[in-house]
């Protein structure tokens, strides 16, 4: 089973990708996590991609396609892999396409995870991140002690990209040449739309029902 996983930032991707991937045994191929590695190492092209994050924008094309396309082709997604984060504009979608049909692959579903703005802001300002990458929310989800990681009790700090002018050009950025995408594939008959507000769980049961009737059909 093949799957894209769209939604805004904020949205809980991340958090359903893996479980998702847990119990339907994908692979979960995030362009955020692997982009954040390279950032931590300091590669170049962590150094590239970080002036574009800290900013709010996207990452260009020509970076993620060739990363999309180098991991595809690993052992690990042969029996089936979920992109979280990647496409994110028509044009990547295409490029998607393209490869795919080089590796004679194909995709199956489009999940669409959907949330309000006025929650997203709420969710993002509030999130904190440890090195070890946990994650918390002052409100949601908050440590046993402020601003220390309960796993390894390392200091927590705000993400550039999760401070306030930074989440604003994200949502833009998303609504300007995101949002296009569900047309897209809801054209191709590959979109499934979730609602995204709520308990965590509830939200999952919701994606395990198109799953499930996905994985028997």
């Amino acid at each position: 089973m093949n799957i894209i996983l769209l939604g805004p930032p904020g949205s809980g991707k991340s958090t359903q990708a893996r479980m998702i991937a847990d119990k339907y045994r994908v692979k979960n191929v995030s362009t955020g996590d692997i982009l954040r590695e390279e950032v931590r190492n300091g590669t170049p092209l962590g150094k590239e991609s970080k002036k574009y994050m800290d900013e709010g924008k996207l990452v260009p094309d020509t970076v993620l396609i060739d990363v999309i396309k180098d991991r595809l082709t690993e052992p690990d997604v042969k029996n089936g892999w979920m992109l979280d984060g990647y496409p994110r504009t028509i044009p990547q979608a295409e490029a998607i396409e393209k490869i795919m049909a080089a590796l004679g692959q194909k995709l199956n579903v489009v999940l669409n995870i959907d949330v309000p703005d006025s929650e997203l802001v709420e969710r993002l300002s509030g999130r904190r991140m440890c090195k070890c990458r946990e994650s918390y929310h002052i409100q949601f989800n908050p440590p046993k002690e402020a601003g220390e990681c309960d796993a390894c009790h390392g200091y927590l700090y705000q993400r550039d990209d999760d401070k306030p002018k930074a989440i604003k050009k994200r949502l833009e950025t998303y609504h300007n040449q995101t949002q296009p995408l569900i047309d897209y594939y809801s054209k191709k008959s590959l979109l499934i739309n979730i609602k995204g507000s709520g308990d965590i769980k509830k939200i999952f049961a919701e994606i395990s029902k198109v799953l499930d009737k996905f994985r028997i059909t």
